[in-house]
């Protein structure tokens, strides 16, 4: 599922927690927010590290290019 929909479903596990004073969901809903933060995290790592190998694939060509 989307990162914000467990971030979401997270945020209301812990209100309902905190609501019925359940501090085990108080505790599921914010390890499930994060849980979708590493998600988020993970996934702008994976981008800068493509955007890096397509600038240094760029390079290298660049660099046979001019030979």
């Amino acid at each position: 599922m989307g990162k914000h929909f467990d971030d979401a479903v997270g945020k209301g596990k812990e209100a309902f927690g905190k609501a019925v004073g359940d501090r085990g969901t108080e505790f599921e809903g914010k390890t499930d927010q994060a849980k979708s933060g590493a998600k988020d995290a993970a996934d702008k790592a994976k981008g800068k590290a493509e955007e890096f190998k397509d600038q240094a694939e760029d390079k290298i060509k660049g660099v046979f290019r001019k030979k």
